[in-house]
């Protein structure tokens, strides 16, 4: 496949830890926590924590299916350069595309609550203020895209104190919980097996938003041409990042089904974990958690912001959309019209999304609509991976498993939570969520008329790619240079 030649992102920014970081990060978990809680207690009542086991379960078989795929495609791209190369270019594309629009929303779903937040830590009764939310959610939303815009390195040093913060007050709520004592119910070992669910559209439903919960660990595969050893790194970070933020989902869901009402999760819906944090620690507690949240919303709306720049980046470079999008700039080696371009049109949806309701009723239809684009796109990536090792799966019993069979069962339950879903939804998420996605058709059609050699790829064959020898962190070969999205197989 050519693409256009010009200048690269910077190679080797982010070493293995760093990658983690960002892996954690993405998932956002004290966010996903506050903001999905509610909507997840909505679709599953007291089964949350088994949608969230059943859901890591194929989730593992999707992060195993981009540990993979990075190995044999560096591309900022990812799944949209893998689904390309391996299925179809037209998948490919609406693999990139549902990545593209799931965190464009994920803008307005992300900054309102970052300012209804910080506003939270001053006065809870200005929490609930649209408006002001909006104005405090907007000032955080600059101040990330100008950090993004500054590069990866710099990026990741933020990531490192937001998360770092974050983790260790999730951390230490998790213990204090355990000796909480004026518990709303008694710990049930049912909340993690099936009774709870109201048959397989309600397990759907809440497996769709506990896809939510997990999404953005993705993140590392975006940023694979500007990470060390990417072939490597990359998968293994988001592989890590999935297995802790699971373990940390799990505690709290199951923390607030023994502490807080079912009363107190409703009239709370956009600050769960805040008012978990008063029951367990009066005083100081929500105030505490509320801190975490907010870290927690804005480290994500960086790593989101990562996601869909790089994508828009690696289309551009592509001429599947813009080619200016490609563009890197020369002091920075950031993609600025990316970053420009999405900054512009998160604000324009973000303050528009005023008129659509209370900051909990935007971030319920947000998260529902997102989770139907991220399994399509996660969905497409398991499918890839099986087509790119098909020679190789039965070479041996790691790659059959890893490679092959887990995520196909990814893929396969992605799918079925999309299809089984749409029955659930209102007209609100489905509008949002299948909207976004044909909006697509558009770019896709009148590029492939223009002649983009993406809708003439090189296929991605496992087999004949020869896999680079692992250099330690530190040890960077002089010679070595930004990525331009070529094909790494020869």
């Amino acid at each position: 496949m050519s693409n256009i030649r010009g200048r690269g992102l910077q190679a080797n920014a982010l070493g293995t830890f760093d990658t983690v970081v960002m892996a954690v990060a993405g998932s956002a978990p004290a966010y996903s926590i506050a903001a999905t809680t509610a909507v997840l207690v909505g679709a599953v009542g007291l089964a949350s924590p088994a949608a969230l086991l059943y859901c890591a379960i194929p989730m593992l078989g999707i992060a195993l299916a981009f540990s993979y795929l990075s190995r044999i495609d560096v591309n900022a791209g990812a799944s949209y350069s893998w689904v390309g190369r391996t299925l179809h270019p037209f998948l490919g594309f609406i693999s990139g595309w549902a990545l593209v629009i799931s965190a464009t929303i994920f803008m307005v779903a992300g900054s309102l609550p970052a300012g209804s937040m910080t506003l939270a830590l001053f006065d809870e009764g200005l929490a609930d203020n649209t408006a002001l939310s909006t104005v405090v959610g907007a000032a955080w939303f600059i101040t990330m895209l100008l950090v993004v815009l500054g590069g990866a390195r710099l990026t990741a040093r933020a990531q490192l104190i937001m998360s770092g913060i974050e983790l260790t007050i999730l951390a230490l709520f998790a213990v204090l919980a355990l000796f909480h004592t004026g518990n709303a119910r008694a710990f049930d070992w049912s909340w993690l097996g099936f009774s709870h669910f109201h048959g397989m559209a309600g397990f759907a439903s809440g497996a769709l938003v506990a896809a939510f919960y997990y999404w953005g660990w993705d993140v590392t595969s975006n940023l694979s041409e500007e990470t060390r050893n990417s072939r490597r790194t990359t998968g293994l970070a988001g592989l890590i990042g999935v297995g802790i933020v699971f373990l940390t989902f799990e505690a709290f869901t199951i923390a607030v089904n023994v502490i807080l009402s079912s009363k107190q999760i409703a009239e709370n819906d956009a600050n769960v974990l805040g008012v978990l944090g008063e029951e367990i620690l009066p005083g100081w507690g929500g105030k505490l958690l509320i801190v975490a949240v907010m870290l927690s919303t804005i480290a994500t709306l960086e790593t989101t912001l990562i996601q869909v720049t790089r994508s828009l980046f690696a289309m551009g470079r592509d001429r599947t959309m813009p080619t200016a999008l490609g563009r890197v700039h020369r002091t920075w080696n950031t993609p600025w019209v990316a970053i420009t371009v999405v900054g512009g049109v998160s604000l324009a949806m973000f303050i528009a999304s005023n008129a659509l309701g209370t900051v909990g009723e935007i971030v319920s239809d947000a998260i529902s609509a997102i989770g139907l684009q991220i399994a399509v796109y996660y969905g497409l990536a398991g499918l890839a991976v099986v087509v790119a090792y098909r020679k190789m799966l039965l070479k041996s019993p790691a790659n059959f498993l890893l490679g092959g069979l887990w995520p196909l069962f990814g893929a396969l339950f992605m799918f079925w939570i999309f299809f089984e879903s749409l029955g659930e939804l209102d007209t609100a998420a489905i509008a949002i969520g299948i909207g976004g996605l044909a909006v697509g058709l558009i770019p896709m059609f009148w590029y492939w008329r223009q002649g983009s050699d993406y809708y003439r790829p090189a296929r991605l064959d496992a087999s004949h790619t020869v896999e680079a020898d692992y250099v330690p962190d530190g040890h960077t070969p002089e010679d070595s240079r930004a990525y331009e999205g070529l094909s790494t197989d020869f």
